[in-house]
């Protein structure tokens, strides 16, 4: 019993020196002020954005926040209609698409999938991520783009890849291609296409568009019935003229 009260003791002694050295090595931090909290209450941001604020106080600030969600379905948009009912008496709305039956929930957005097929008419596969994430779109995992993920995604809905050839003949053209076409600039052209003065395709809102050449054909011959000034000494107009012309001969199938 003796040998068993002094090994328990020794035990004891070695708990109250592990708990001296916890204790000299913690920092000692001052306890909160109220004017501290009234400050953190007006930035949530800052205390749900902070790398130590776990998912469990995360659960107990939107208890204290919201009072009520109210869902409903849109099944003519496709869209599920959240009404959050804060404590303070305002309302929000949030609109979140309705993920169909049978579709995976990391699956792309439709609405990406035909850009994509809109923008391999005109662009390869590394300018299309390149473009997907300057309009800060992510993938269905929440990824940014990469070349591979849009081949793996085109393959997937089985969109064919950008060829010039291939684009050439079916008449699709980029802004750089359709430009010596009207004798204008690519810059001048974006404008007109963003101001529906030429018909044009618009997958993304920063992006390029995707011009038909049947619609740069009739575009090019209302130009060519305007009266243009005679300027015969400037070498730029004649160049563009020409240009012009060597480019219709090329798509003028369209155009019938």
């Amino acid at each position: 019993m003796e040998l068993r009260w002094n090994r328990s003791l020794e035990r004891v002694s070695e708990l109250e020196n592990r708990i001296e050295r916890h204790v000299g090595k913690t920092s000692v931090t001052a306890p909160s002020s109220p004017e501290q909290f009234a400050m953190l209450a007006t930035n949530l941001k800052t205390i749900w954005g902070d790398p130590s604020t776990d998912s469990r106080l995360k659960k107990r600030i939107v208890r204290e926040l919201i009072r009520e969600v109210i869902a409903d379905i849109d099944a003519q948009c496709g869209e599920i209609i959240l009404v959050v009912h804060w404590v303070g008496g305002i309302h929000t709305e949030l609109r979140i698409p309705r993920r169909r039956r049978g579709q995976p929930r990391n699956s792309a957005a439709q609405e990406i999938v035909q850009s994509v097929r809109l923008l391999a008419r005109i662009c390869s596969d590394d300018v299309i991520a390149g473009l997907l994430n300057r309009n800060d779109i992510r993938t269905g995992h929440g990824n940014r783009w990469t070349r591979e993920r849009v081949t793996s995604l085109r393959s997937h809905h089985a969109i064919p890849v950008y060829r010039p050839e291939t684009a050439e003949a079916d008449g699709w053209m980029n802004l750089t291609r359709a430009a010596p076409v009207l004798g204008v600039s690519p810059k001048t052209l974006r404008l007109a296409a963003e101001q529906r003065q030429i018909e044009a395709e618009h997958p993304l809102e920063e992006g390029p568009p995707a011009l038909h050449a049947f619609n740069i054909a009739i575009r090019s011959r209302e130009m060519s019935r305007r009266p243009r000034p005679q300027s015969p000494g400037n070498p730029r107009r004649t160049t563009k003229s020409t240009a012009r012309s060597i480019c219709i001969n090329d798509i003028e199938r369209w155009a019938v």
